[in-house]
C-alpha cells in the first residue's frame, strides 16, 4: 500500500510562489510506486485547496480558474488518521494523508508557523519542528545562538523598526561605527528579498526604511571583504548529520539576489527556483576550506534543531580564507536537490529519504511522555474549589 504524502506549499509569505515551484519540482519527482501525492495549496488569503491539478505549475497563472476546479478543505483527525475535510454545510472525507510534507518558504509558514498547526492537530511531518523551524527564521537570534555557541558570524547590530523611527541618529550612529559598507536585512525573511547593499551614510535610511516595510525586526551586518558565497546543504536529523558537495553561488550584483535566484535566465523561460541559480560545483576553494563548511554545517544543523534537509550558506573572504556563517535555509529552495544529485543522489532518493527520516522522528517521538492520565482538574469544585487551588499552587 502507497504512503500518502501531502505536500504543503503556498501560504502568506512574499516567497509565496517560489514555494509553489519547489512543490511542483517535488511532486514531479517523488517515487510514485512508493507514494501517493496529494496536493495541500494555501492560498494567500489562508484558504487550503486540494486536487491534482494543482500537481500543474500552469494552474496558478489564473486564481479563477483554481478556485474553480480545486476543493477548499481542512486539517481533521478522526480514530487516530488523518483526512482532508470539505467545508460547507455538507462536510465530507476528499482525502486521507499520512504525513504531511511542508515545501514552503517564508514568514508565516516555514518560520514554525505551520509546524505549529500540524503538531496540535498531530499530523506527522517532514523536516523541522517548530523551534528549529523558528531559529532558522530569525537571523537576529540565529546569529545570537551561534555567538553563543562560539560559531563564526559577521560584524553585525540589530533593532526594531520603531527605535529607528524615534532616534535615527542613535542608529546612524551605531552603523558608523561598525564600519561601511553593510549590508541592510529584515530580520526573518529570505530569498534576498529587502536587502539592499549600503556602501555610504547617505544611502542608509533609504535602505533600512525599504527593510522596515517588510519586518519589525532589522538586521545590519558588515560585508566581507573579497566576498565568496558558498551554499552547503544538510540531510538529517539530531543522531547523525550528511552533507552535500559545496556550491560557490555566481551573482550579477555584490550578493546573490532575489533576480539571481529566481528571476535569471533567458527571457520567457520558465523559473525553475533555486535550480535554476548561477552557481560552479564543486565550489573553487580549498581542501581545508570546503572541510570547515562542511563540519561547520554539521555544527548549524544540530544546534539549532534542524531536521531533514536545510541549505547553509556561508560568506567567505577569499584573501583570508575566512568563513562566516550566513544563514540557514531550514526548507531551501527546489530542496536543495541540485547539491545532491553531483554527490550521487537523484532528486527522488532524496525526497525519500526525508519522508524515511520523518517518519523514524515520528515514531521516536511518539514514546515520549508529553501528558499525564491524571487530571488535576477533577478535584476542583465549583468557583470556590478554585480559590483554594490558588493557594495549593502558589
Amino acid at each position: 500500500m502507497k504512503i500518502k504524502v501531502g505536500i504543503i506549499f503556498g501560504g502568506v509569505s512574499v516567497e509565496h510562489e517560489i514555494s509553489i515551484i519547489s512543490a511542483v519540482q517535488a511532486m514531479s519527482n517523488i517515487d510514485t510506486e512508493k507514494y501517493e501525492i496529494i496536493p495541500i495549496y494555501i492560498s494567500k488569503d489562508r484558504t487550503f485547496y486540494t486536487g491534482k491539478m494543482l500537481m500543474d505549475i500552469d494552474i496558478y497563472k489564473d486564481f479563477e480558474d483554481l478556485k474553480r476546479y480545486a476543493k477548499k478543505v481542512t486539517f481533521y483527525k478522526k480514530d487516530g488518521k488523518f483526512y482532508l475535510q470539505s467545508l460547507g454545510l455538507f462536510k465530507k472525507i476528499v482525502e486521507e494523508i499520512d504525513i504531511a510534507f511542508p515545501i514552503v518558504h517564508g514568514t508565516n509558514v516555514e518560520d514554525g508557523t505551520l509546524q505549529g498547526y500540524l503538531d496540535t492537530i498531530g499530523i506527522p511531518y517532514v523536516g523541522s519542528s517548530v523551534l528549529g523551524a523558528a531559529l532558522g527564521q530569525d537571523k537576529v537570534v540565529m546569529k545570537q545562538i551561534f555567538e553563543a555557541e562560539k560559531l563564526p558570524v559577521s560584524p553585525y547590530l540589530w533593532f526594531y523598526d520603531n527605535e529607528y523611527l524615534n532616534n535615527a541618529d542613535s542608529i546612524i550612529k551605531k552603523v558608523k561605527k561598525l564600519g561601511y559598507p553593510v549590508i541592510v536585512k529584515p530580520a526573518s525573511l529570505g530569498s534576498s528579498v529587502g536587502i539592499t547593499v549600503v556602501k555610504t551614510e547617505d544611502d542608509l535610511d533609504e535602505a533600512i526604511m525599504d527593510a522596515i516595510t517588510y519586518d519589525t525586526k532589522i538586521v545590519i551586518e558588515k560585508m566581507v571583504d573579497n566576498l565568496v558565497e558558498v551554499n552547503c546543504s544538510v540531510l538529517g536529523n539530531y543522531e547523525y548529520q550528511q552533507t552535500s558537495v559545496i556550491e560557490e553561488v555566481m551573482s550579477t550584483e555584490e550578493f546573490l539576489t532575489y533576480k539571481d535566484k529566481y528571476i535569471g535566465g533567458s527571457k520567457g523561460s520558465k523559473s525553475k527556483g533555486m535550480a535554476s541559480t548561477n552557481r560552479i560545483i564543486p565550489a573553487r576553494i580549498s581542501p581545508e576550506v570546503a572541510e570547515k563548511v562542511s563540519e561547520l554545517s554539521k555544527q548549524v544543523f544540530k544546534v539549532l534543531n534542524l531536521s531533514g534537509v536545510c541549505r547553509i550558506d556561508y560568506l567567505i573572504d577569499k584573501k583570508t580564507e575566512k568563513v562566516y556563517i550566513n544563514e540557514p535555509n531550514t526548507i531551501p529552495g527546489s530542496l536543495s536537490f541540485y547539491l545532491w544529485e553531483p554527490a550521487g543522489k537523484p532528486y527522488k532518493d532524496l525526497l525519500d529519504d526525508m519522508i524515511t527520516l520523518a517518519i523514524k522522528n515520528y515514531k521516536n517521538k511518539s514514546k515520549k511522555v508529553y501528558s499525564f492520565d491524571t487530571n488535576v482538574l477533577s478535584h476542583v469544585g465549583g468557583t470556590k474549589g478554585l480559590k483554594g487551588m490558588k493557594t495549593k499552587l502558589k
